[in-house]
């Protein structure tokens, strides 16, 4: 199918780095501690910044782009949709929301979906839905895990486990408390009268590409069944196909006794799934699929006929082009060649972990090309990268995240491992 869209023209001078960053400094709220690159357009693995120098992107925008830049068959669905409907509200059925929610049940389990627009809002539907079941016997707390990440909003930052992203807008919302991660004891320990949900990551990416064990996850269920708890699980980052698998717990789970059975009583869904188009979801298992009911919850943008019509392309490209199956093998082929690098430079890597297409490097301690920065090592070595024409997403002050788009290939992925490699070998003592 031929690009809709030529490519970019050269960029003006209007449009160079600097006049961009002087754009961004003179309008735009300074929330985010921006990377010195403007980028100007991309196609499939790449981008370009507005010099004209190209780059291997194993970001993804943070695990949106699942179908890679300027998909043409996203493309295609944008306009096609386009020019039927755009939006028309939640006030009105159409089929493009229904299909999907019946393919996002249909990966899941028997229950319902909600649409909105992000991570953040399916996670504040998530809230919502543990202090709705709560509600008539006055429990409404959530306890949520040590280097967990739930988004931006008020209760969101009251979820996360980091202290950084509370700081300055205390006092928290209250109906939150954190316990460390992978520690059934301790979760145990924290309940209380007013617990009414559990919720965590499959795997925090936030806070350092670090997984749930089968143990965990098997033992969550088996306390919220006991305790008459919900047992939520934030899918926004680790979840759609990015660990071969639908959701990352599948992965995690798989040849495990019970595996196959575990469920969580609700998910929050976004990033991959839209593929660049704002777009989230959270599924909610029966018997509780029912309890936000008229006039409970809802949303002006969210489900609309064109981002519905986009992820279901999405959904269809995943499926025949076997997308899953890329992430995982491709996936632990780049995690081995991480792996061996780590090893053959111990003293700027200190291991490789993740799952499929999420996929961390922890940096050694005290990196002596690091010293007398104080910037974290994290950002210092993404720079790196950036220098070498790599695009990866640090996490925390020692992580790195590569989360690239499912349809990367496998030359392509050489082309970023060698790249990284050439960056380790300059600086390790």
């Amino acid at each position: 199918m031929k690009d809709l869209i030529p490519p970019p023209a050269l960029v003006s001078q209007r449009e160079s780095a600097a006049a961009i960053k002087r754009l961004f400094e003179n309008n735009v709220v300074p929330s985010y501690g921006r990377f010195d690159l403007a980028l100007s357009h991309g196609m499939g693995a790449y981008v370009w910044d507005v010099n004209g120098k190209r780059y291997l992107d194993l970001g993804s925008g943070i695990a949106v782009c699942s179908l890679g830049h300027a998909n043409a068959e996203i493309t295609q669905a944008l306009v096609e949709q386009s020019r039927k409907l755009v939006h028309v509200s939640n006030l009105y059925y159409h089929g493009p929301q229904g299909l999907l929610a019946e393919q996002l049940v249909g990966n899941i389990a028997h229950g319902k979906v909600f649409f909105c627009n992000s991570g953040a809002e399916a996670n504040e539907g998530l809230f919502k839905l543990a202090r709705k079941f709560g509600h008539d016997e006055g429990r409404f707390e959530i306890l949520t895990a040590d280097n967990s990440f739930h988004g931006r909003t008020l209760a969101g930052i009251a979820a996360t486990g980091q202290a950084k992203v509370k700081k300055g807008f205390e006092p928290m919302m209250p109906g939150f408390r954190q316990v460390p991660f992978n520690d059934l004891e301790a979760m145990r320990e924290a309940l209380s009268p007013a617990t009414i949900a559990i919720l965590i990551e499959g795997i925090q990416g936030e806070g350092g590409v670090t997984a749930a064990t089968p143990e965990y996850l098997l033992g969550l269920r088996q306390m919220c069944d006991e305790k008459r708890l919900l047992l939520l699980m934030d899918s926004v980052q680790c979840g759609h196909f990015r660990t071969g698998r639908f959701q990352s717990y599948q992965r995690i789970l798989e040849g495990v006794a019970d595996g196959e059975k575990f469920q969580p009583d609700g998910i929050s869904m976004a990033k991959s799934l839209g593929g660049g188009l704002p777009v989230g979801a959270f599924w909610v298992r029966q018997p509780y699929a029912d309890l936000l009911g008229a006039g409970t919850h809802g949303t002006t943008f969210g489900g609309s006929p064109l981002a519905c019509a986009v992820a279901l392309t999405i959904m269809d490209v995943i499926r025949r082009d076997k997308l899953a199956d890329n992430a995982r093998e491709l996936g632990a082929r780049m995690k081995f060649d991480l792996e061996r690098i780590a090893a053959k430079y111990p003293k700027v890597i200190k291991q490789a972990r993740g799952l499929g297409f999420m996929i961390g490097i922890e940096l050694a301690s005290d990196i002596p090309a690091f010293a007398g920065n104080d910037k974290p090592a994290s950002i210092q070595f993404v720079n790196l990268l950036h220098e070498a024409g790599v695009l990866t997403i640090p996490s925390g002050m020692q992580v790195i995240r590569f989360l690239p788009a499912l349809n990367l290939k496998a030359a392509e992925a050489d082309e970023g491992l060698q790249l990284i490699e050439s960056v380790v070998a300059k600086i390790s003592p």
